[in-house]
């Protein structure tokens, strides 16, 4: 269907205000580094959304040999993702990702963890990771509570997000608490620019099928809900878990370094 602009009788329109470019949207030409702890892994929906936005994704598997940048003036921001391992493991990429945290926190750019990666994150930050006192899990979809500091940041949080882990971690001193649950209290949390996620907003339909084939072995762990209930679970609560990190992302990449002021 198509709509004559001559019926107005030449009438001038009046203009709509175009909207401009958010920060993100105006540093497109700067990648995001992503790193990935398995050769199968993607950065899944995270991916997505970052792409989205312009940016290209610069992936790196430190466990298999890439090395991490010495700074992050090159990039947009920084993910480090979730694995099977934890970050409590005497591998030496283990310990070199933790200490390579030290470089965001610093240099005050954004980070996100996922999971391992928020565990990676907590414990940089001096916090404990440890499982949970009566060896229960999160396998599926669970509730979370967002905090006021947490609605501040996104008004709409899911009621139940996508969880996959056996370990949880302390809030680090200084941090602030975006989001709590009853079994693993520290859900979400901010150190500055940096973020960590105990859940995994980056499952697509997809993953969510490699993981509870592959991870099946996982359903026999306390508190785990069976292979059904995840997609069962998906169909209720992932359109809202998808728009909230539509939404964070953005807040998250607008987040920049507070410089020194120079002294007179």
């Amino acid at each position: 269907m198509s709509f004559r602009t001559d019926r107005f009788g030449g009438a001038e329109l009046v203009p709509f205000r175009k909207k401009a470019p958010s920060t993100a949207a105006s540093e497109s030409q700067l990648p995001v580094l992503i790193v990935l702890h398995q050769e199968c892994s993607t950065p899944g929906r995270v991916g997505n959304a970052l792409r989205a936005l312009g940016h290209s994704l610069d992936i790196r598997r430190p466990r298999f040999g890439d090395p991490l940048p010495e700074t992050l003036d090159e990039h947009a921001g920084a993910v480090f993702f979730g694995g099977p391992m934890s970050a409590n493991d005497p591998d030496d990429y283990i310990r070199r990702e933790i200490d390579w945290l030290e470089i965001p926190l610093r240099e005050q750019r954004p980070f996100l963890g996922i999971c391992l990666g928020a565990q990676m994150l907590a414990m940089q930050l001096g916090a404990r990771v440890a499982p949970h006192a009566d060896a229960l899990t999160q396998i599926g979809y669970y509730p979370i509570r967002p905090t006021a500091a947490g609605r501040a940041l996104c008004p709409a949080w899911p009621a139940q997000v996508y969880h996959w882990h056996r370990e949880g971690f302390e809030l680090p001193a200084g941090a602030e608490l975006l989001a709590e649950a009853d079994d693993f209290p520290v859900q979400a949390f901010r150190a500055g620019n940096a973020f960590g996620v105990q859940f995994h907003p980056d499952v697509t339909y997809a993953m969510m099928h490699r993981w509870t084939t592959r991870g099946y072995d996982g359903f026999s762990a306390p508190g785990a809900r069976q292979r059904h209930h995840h997609f069962a679970d998906r169909a209720v609560y992932d359109a809202a878990e998808r728009a909230w990190l539509d939404h964070f992302i953005n807040v998250w990449l607008e987040r920049r370094p507070v410089l020194a002021q120079a002294a007179e």
